[in-house]
């Protein structure tokens, strides 16, 4: 896997990778930092605290790994609002040391630096176990698929698989579906993408759906919220 990757800056100074089997990038190229913050942090776990801010824990998956930059976001935000989080991540094709160790994403904010220790230990932990990484942050990261694993109840899920045009399989309704029913009620789905069909399927799962505006370079995102 990872002689099929390669690290690039983005337009905000944070380090993606292109796939150079799909012909992809894992992130915006007008700014991965931005990018994760703005779809997950911003409109999932910001949103989901306004609305269940006594709710304890907060259950999160997502679909996609990658980098890691979405996981460790969110200890950040754990660790911030003291609010602990149950983070349940798959990713079939794991980075190796190699590359992981060289993202830059503990050097971009000040206010965040003294987490960056964290990042590294993300990727480290061993798969397909539970494990206590901070105070506020307990994390299951599993190397398999969405067509195989079995999912936990959660409140927030963090869709950031590849682009239906690349890997469109994860993106049909019937993986909708075994994602949605997973959800808790009151749950947020969101993701970067703003696809048509995406909107219609969510809709027909009976969710609330929202096109917000997107991150920097992205006219438009989604966010479903399960009724």
């Amino acid at each position: 896997m990872s002689d099929q990757v390669k690290i690039i800056t983005t337009e905000d100074g944070s380090h993606s990778l292109y796939h150079e089997g799909l012909k992809e990038t894992y992130h915006s190229f007008h700014g991965a930092f931005k990018e994760s913050i703005h779809v997950f942090m911003l409109y999932g776990l910001d949103s989901w605290i306004i609305n269940n801010p006594n709710k304890r824990p907060l259950r999160i998956f997502e679909v996609g790994f990658g980098t890691g930059l979405n996981a460790w976001l969110s200890l950040v935000w754990a660790e911030q609002n003291q609010v602990p989080v149950l983070y349940h991540s798959i990713e079939p094709f794991p980075l190796s040391e190699e590359i992981y160790s060289q993202l830059n994403y503990g050097d971009l904010d000040d206010g965040i630096f003294h987490y960056k220790p964290y990042f590294n230990r993300l990727h480290k932990i061993e798969w397909n176990q539970g494990t206590v990484v901070s105070e506020y942050f307990n994390m299951k990261k599993e190397k398999t698929t969405l067509e195989v694993v079995q999912l936990y109840p959660s409140d927030v899920v963090f869709f950031d698989a590849f682009a239906p045009s690349k890997q469109p399989e994860l993106w049909e309704k019937p993986l909708l579906e075994k994602v949605f029913e997973s959800m808790n009620p009151g749950g947020i789905f969101t993701t970067y993408c703003a696809m048509g069909k995406l909107k219609r399927d969510l809709k027909d799962l009976g969710m609330k759906v929202e096109t917000l505006p997107g991150p920097p370079g992205k006219k438009e995102m989604t966010r479903a919220w399960k009724l």
